[in-house]
């Protein structure tokens, strides 16, 4: 299953599932080493159109949790065409 629009799609051995894999992601936070093997060895590159500190970060550290390597851009320092106002 790719996307988890509501609990009524799983059955019993799916909900079992998920919890167990959100119960060992829910401890990394208490390990010291916080990542997961995941995404190791994978690029994950971010483009935001516009600017939001906030949200970046989060991607940013999503990523790394998981091991990836991240390459982050953003369209207001890049060559991308500007809409004239």
């Amino acid at each position: 299953m790719r996307h988890l629009i509501s609990t009524d799609q799983l059955d019993r051995e799916q909900a079992i599932e998920l919890l167990d894999q959100a119960s060992a992601i829910s401890r990394l936070n208490e390990e010291s080493t916080r990542k997961f093997p995941t995404l190791q060895g994978k690029t994950v590159v971010t483009l935001f159109f516009e600017s939001s500190t906030r949200t970046r970060i989060s991607f940013e550290l999503a990523a790394k949790r998981l091991s990836a390597d991240v390459i982050n851009f953003s369209a207001e320092s890049s060559a991308l065409p500007r809409e004239r106002t």
